[in-house]
């Protein structure tokens, strides 16, 4: 008993008497929290009987008690610091999320070893309805601000896309390509577009094979994008496409007509400026797309240069082709905003091939003139009208090249024949040379101060034996109509067929064209 109070005595002695250089972790434990309460008392030294204050005394109690009984320790430290935390939650309702912030920061540091479990971590998070809450709205803003994210990188995707798509094209050569079968052609329903001359629509003449319109141009270098009809009028809008040329330009009009007006939902707004509905007795024709202010037209100018007529010495009228004289509708498109030119097919009939009292200089009239050369005379002229009448600031200039034609046994005035034919030419060997005029013509190009877009088209068409009109040129009711003695069209195409790739090769040309005058 003797020696219980002597411990006793002891320990109170040295409870008030402590020594600076003490060693003992419970002696140390106590004079530090009351260093501590001396320090947050700031230069005001507190009296001796602050030391005594019910916080510190409480807490020397704990540590002397945590000595003999840690995990007792433990048990009131966490109570204490749950009752600090709600009245920290009390006093800072007003600050909002810094409450839950500053929680967290206490609940984590109170609880370390609990935190490394994902579970209780996410117990922490939602201690509390109010958590719950905040997290619900953190979640709605997040999945907002990624929509906003998401809609920001689509865009930045799109115009990346565009411009590999841009750049993929300008580094391209279109007509270096194969036909490629595609299910998801033609661009439009076959037999559904009413302008189409009677001559072209095939599916409706009784063409009985339909692989003709399901065969897509794929160029070997890039990827050709599928014609957007509402995109290319969106790229149109207020503006002027004209072609120029031969009947087989009409054939382009046409099939870009049809693809155009498939994409337009109030079809009464797409017409004809003059009503008519059939065109191949005219010389114009232009398509009006009332909701985009566009005009769509077509001239005929076969020559592109001046069909005219001379006297000769007994009286009589005798034709000639001008080849010092643009055409006499070049005035009326020459600010058209982009005009595809075209020529070829007539220069091979007889009069232009034989070259007889047919060639046109000022007065002067050839007796007889090699058709090359009347042609590189010809376009020669209208290379130096462009020059001059047709401004590059404004109007965009494309010359579609030669289509190939497919007679066999003869020519489209003595027999020739395409019929049976379903599929294109494989065979690169049975391909014909590059018409002569076509070089001729590239030579003319550059030696023009402006540029002008060749499609060169001659060879993609040329594997295309099996896409014209052939025997089905015209309704028939009968066998012995669709005999092969009957006159056939192996010149003109079909449509839909091969004249909707021209038209997407253009759509092509003129994203390019579009991207490099916006920058």
């Amino acid at each position: 008993m003797g020696l219980f109070l002597f411990f006793i005595a002891f320990t109170i002695f040295l409870a008030f008497s402590p020594s600076s250089n003490s060693s003992s972790p419970l002696f140390s434990n106590i004079f530090a929290l009351s260093t501590s309460g001396h320090a947050a008392a700031g230069s005001n030294s507190p009296s001796s009987s602050s030391v005594f204050s019910d916080e510190s005394y409480r807490s020397r109690v704990s540590s002397i008690f945590s000595f003999f009984f840690p995990n007792s320790s433990n048990q009131t430290q966490n109570h204490q610091l749950s009752d600090k935390s709600e009245q920290n939650q009390t006093r800072g309702e007003s600050f909002g999320g810094k409450v839950e912030v500053s929680n967290a920061n206490q609940s984590s540091a109170a609880n370390r070893t609990d935190i490394q479990s994902p579970n209780s971590a996410k117990n922490v998070t939602l201690a509390s309805g109010k958590g719950a809450s905040d997290k619900a709205l953190v979640q709605n803003f997040t999945s907002s601000l990624m929509g906003k994210q998401n809609t920001s990188a689509n865009s930045s995707n799109g115009k990346q896309g565009m411009d590999e798509l841009i750049n993929s094209l300008m580094n391209c050569d279109l007509f270096d390509g194969n036909w490629v079968r595609d299910d998801s052609y033609p661009l439009y329903k076959p037999g559904s577009c009413s302008l189409i001359d009677e001559q072209l629509n095939c599916f409706l003449n009784g063409r009985p094979d339909y692989g003709y319109h399901k065969l897509k141009w794929k160029p070997k270098g890039c990827a050709l994008p599928r014609l957007n009809g509402s995109h290319m009028l969106e790229m149109l809008r207020g503006k002027r496409l004209v072609f120029v040329g031969d009947s087989l330009n009409r054939n382009m009009w046409e099939s870009l007509i049809c693809i155009l007006k498939n994409s337009i939902k109030d079809q009464e707004k797409v017409y004809e400026e003059s009503g008519r509905h059939y065109f191949r007795t005219e010389a114009s024709y232009a398509f009006i797309f009332e909701d985009y202010e566009c005009r769509v037209e077509f001239f005929m100018s076969p020559f592109l240069v001046q069909q005219s007529e001379v006297s000769s010495e007994n009286g009589t009228k005798k034709e000639t082709l001008r080849l010092d004289t643009m055409g006499m509708s070049a005035e009326k498109y020459k600010t058209a905003d982009v005009i595809v030119f075209n020529t070829g097919h007539w220069w091979t009939h007889e009069k232009t091939s034989k070259g007889k009292d047919y060639y046109q200089e000022g007065s002067h009239v050839y007796s007889e003139l090699d058709a090359n050369e009347a042609f590189r005379k010809a376009l020669t002229t209208w290379g130096r009208w462009v020059d001059a009448q047709v401004s590059p600031m404004k109007s965009l200039v494309f010359f579609r090249g030669y289509s190939a034609s497919h007679f066999r046994g003869g020519q489209w005035n003595s027999g020739g024949q395409c019929d049976h034919e379903t599929e294109p030419i494989k065979n690169e060997t049975y391909l014909t040379p590059y018409p002569p005029k076509m070089a001729v013509l590239e030579k003319i190009f550059k030696g023009m101060k402006t540029h002008v877009g060749y499609m060169n088209i001659t060879r993609m068409t040329d594997y295309r034996k099996d896409g014209h009109p052939s025997i089905y040129r015209k309704h028939h009711t009968s066998e012995e109509e669709r005999s092969p003695l009957s006159y056939q069209d192996c010149s003109h195409w079909c449509l839909p067929g091969v004249p909707d790739a021209w038209n997407e090769i253009l759509y092509a040309e003129l994203l390019v064209k579009l991207n490099k005058s916006r920058q």
